[in-house]
């Protein structure tokens, strides 16, 4: 059997950056002294002119991109999540979310799976803290193919949105010559009678492999990938409540105000489901290597799989 193709989505967002950059001149890009771990560096290489270093000053990167808006580029901000949701929120907030201009974040280095940066650089809070942001669209990647195509998406979409990506190599799932990607629009991978489990991000294929576990104990489990946090997806969450009447949600995020929450709303108010929300339990994260801790916090196969039987028995 052939090895399955890994890519890091931070990698996806940098080369998805060159292909738009060779077909339009309005796109810029601009970074916080990072481009090399953002992978906006290639970028840079390409497109030298359309390429600005705003130097460790996020807060200015964010306003700096919002006055380009004004003047018809498309700038996308580049830098780690938690400086990018966290140090300059409030200049994500007021000087892009309440103009509603027309400015793209790229974050990369999002949670847990960053690793031994620790608990101080695992943004666990930026989708809470984005999709509260009105008109903000939040958008986290499964995979290269989807991040690519998400990018792509987000230079086409007038307004802001905001962009997650990981460190971490993660397998090709979305390879198949029918994919397709829309902003607001879920994807069912697999069909399930028994239980639906909603991901997003990473965990989408780690979900993937706990259905398989799942399958070997007799439990048939329906497996939606929510690459678009905001605007929800509800006409497919609400459709997948109905059909098997329970939904799990599993995220590399906290499960406080992220997917597990943006469900959670969905379903309280039009239809009433019982939910388990799996992430992680509203602490810090801490340092060590990615897939040992996606193990510790139960955000792997097997850990999800662990959940879901438990929850269930």
């Amino acid at each position: 059997m052939s090895e399955v193709k890994k890519a890091a989505t931070r990698e996806s967002y940098g080369n998805a950056l060159v292909e738009l950059g060779r077909e339009h001149e309005n796109l810029i890009v601009l970074d916080a002294d990072l481009a090399a771990a953002t992978k906006t560096g290639v970028f840079r290489k390409a497109f030298p002119e359309r390429h600005i270093d705003c130097g460790i000053a996020e807060a200015n990167m964010t306003g700096v991109a919002a006055g380009l808006s004004t003047c018809g580029f498309v700038p996308f901000i580049s830098t780690f999540a938690m400086f990018a949701a966290g140090r300059s929120y409030e200049q994500v907030r007021n000087s892009i979310g309440y103009p509603h201009l027309n400015v793209k974040i790229g974050a990369t280095h999002a949670g847990i799976s960053v690793g031994e940066d620790g608990a101080s650089h695992q943004c666990l809070e930026d989708i809470a803290l984005m999709r509260a942001i009105p008109g903000m669209v939040v958008i986290n990647p499964s995979d290269d193919v989807e991040a690519r195509a998400a990018v792509r998406a987000a230079y086409e979409y007038d307004g802001p949105v905001y962009l997650r990506f990981g460190r971490l190599a993660i397998p090709v799932m979305n390879d198949g010559s029918d994919y397709r990607f829309e902003i607001g629009k879920g994807v069912v991978l697999r069909e399930g009678k028994d239980l639906t489990i909603i991901a997003t991000g990473l965990c989408v294929h780690e979900s993937m492999l706990a259905s398989e576990k799942l399958a070997k104990k007799g439990i048939d489990a329906q497996v939606i990938n929510i690459h678009t946090i905001k605007p929800l997806d509800e006409d497919l969450v609400l459709r997948a409540a109905k059909q098997t009447g329970r939904i799990f949600t599993v995220e590399e995020h906290s499960i406080v105000g992220g997917l597990g929450g943006a469900v959670a709303e969905a379903l309280s108010e039009k239809c009433p489901t019982k939910l388990t929300r799996i992430g992680v339990n509203d602490v810090f994260g801490e340092s060590g290597p990615a897939k040992e801790l996606l193990h510790k916090y139960k955000l792997d196969a097997e850990g999800i799989a662990e959940r879901i039987q438990e929850e269930l028995a």
